[in-house]
């Protein structure tokens, strides 16, 4: 792998630097919202060499990854814990901990969301509504507030599960029916909507008319939010069993993809002036937590919730039409590269290669990386792939030809 890297001698030293963190994954589902990295240069082998390995509690957070540091969350005697690692070597760089019930309710409980990095920064929401600020380096709190205790929102079922957004001056929070927003530097409340439950998404940034909206995703609505006021710019009813609206939306153009499990389906909305249209909707992709990823017009994705039959999916965005299905995949989730392979970690460890083509499943290789309940997200930054299972145990692997 090449070394991490971001005028005369100066300027050499600014180029390399902004080169050796190009491929980084500063937030959930990196840096385009879409879970594809622009890396390229990596190959999955029958045995990957394992780089380092953490533990770091029950829990089903994702990674981060910044200027050779890497994040993840779990949960361990009565304790949430951030970790932050050296991206390369595992070394533990620091560690926050705090009060946690771990919330076993219909699970084995944990932590949930995945932190987010904005430059010397860090932000993270917890299942309770704990909301801190941290320094990356150091890791020493910034700010920290209770912004469930402060609002009275609800308390979905699962808690709060979507990853901190940052727009500008403001960090925006899946927390209450359309969300709410704080200032990120002193994490003063700006606005916030009704306590009515939120969803489990991560709010999803688009644009329109000049202005910066916010995707909200609630118990039974899609909501577009005006990031600065908190204004409802339009919502979609999207009635959903348990309130599980959790895979993030997906944006192509002016078109909307939204999927739900627990037998609801996805659709595809048209956004525009008004209130979005309904471009197709069916059953063919139901993605119970873990989001798809589109690539050339098609959308690829788990179908089905975690103890049902599952199936990887193709899907043909512009109609909904099924192009194919793989059982054997079963319950997973993936992340891509623009060169159109796909990264699909299954329930049970497996780490599979796939190619993004809509004429059938193709598997390029497969490797056996993790053992138990495998439900978070892998990360590729750098060459580097992080995965985990939910027991805690962190594997980091070398994928750089």
């Amino acid at each position: 792998m090449k070394a991490p890297s971001l005028f005369p001698r100066l300027f050499l030293i600014a180029s390399v630097s902004t080169a050796a963190w190009a491929a980084d994954w500063p937030i959930w589902r990196g840096p385009t919202f879409d879970g594809i990295t622009a890396e390229k240069e990596w190959q999955l082998k029958a045995d990957p060499k394992v780089v380092w390995e953490a533990e770091v509690g029950l829990g089903f957070s994702s990674f981060v990854v910044s200027q050779g540091k890497v994040l993840t969350t779990g949960h361990a005697e009565e304790q949430d814990t951030i970790y932050c690692f050296d991206a390369k070597t595992g070394k533990e760089l620091w560690k926050h901990s705090y009060a946690a019930d771990l919330g076993d309710k219909y699970y084995e409980g944990g932590t949930s969301a995945t932190p987010t990095f904005d430059g010397d920064k860090i932000y993270h929401l917890s299942r309770w509504g704990d909301l801190f600020c941290l320094e990356a380096v150091t890791g020493k709190v910034v700010w920290e507030k209770n912004v469930q205790k402060e609002t009275d929102a609800n308390i979905p079922d699962w808690g709060f599960a979507g990853a901190p957004l940052v727009q500008d001056n403001l960090l925006l929070l899946n927390v209450g029916k359309a969300g709410m927003a704080v200032e990120k530097a002193t994490g003063k409340t700006l606005w916030k909507s009704e306590v009515d439950n939120a969803g489990y998404s991560t709010p999803y940034p688009i644009s329109h008319a000049g202005k910066k909206l916010a995707v909200i995703g609630s118990g039974d609505v899609y909501i577009a939010v005006d990031v600065k006021s908190g204004q409802q710019v339009w919502s979609f009813k999207w009635n959903t069993r348990y309130g599980v609206n959790a895979a993030d939306p997906i944006l192509v153009g002016d078109n909307l993809f939204i999927s739900t499990g627990y037998n609801k389906g996805c659709a595809l909305l048209k956004l525009g002036e008004g209130e979005p249209q309904k471009v197709w909707e069916n059953k063919a992709l139901k993605n119970m937590f873990n989001s798809s990823i589109i690539l050339d017009g098609h959308i690829y994705g788990i179908d089905g919730d975690h103890n049902s039959r599952c199936a990887m999916k193709c899907v043909r965005l512009s109609d909904g039409q099924e192009m194919w299905a793989e059982k054997e995949v079963g319950f997973a989730s993936l992340t891509a590269s623009v060169d159109g392979r796909l990264l699909v970690l299954t329930a049970k460890g497996e780490l599979i290669e796939v190619k993004a083509s809509p004429g059938k499943y193709i598997e390029n290789s497969r490797a056996q990386i993790l053992n138990g309940k495998c439900w978070s997200t892998p990360v590729l930054a750098n060459g580097l792939l992080y995965a985990r299972n939910s027991e805690g145990h962190v594997v980091c692997l070398e994928l750089g030809k």
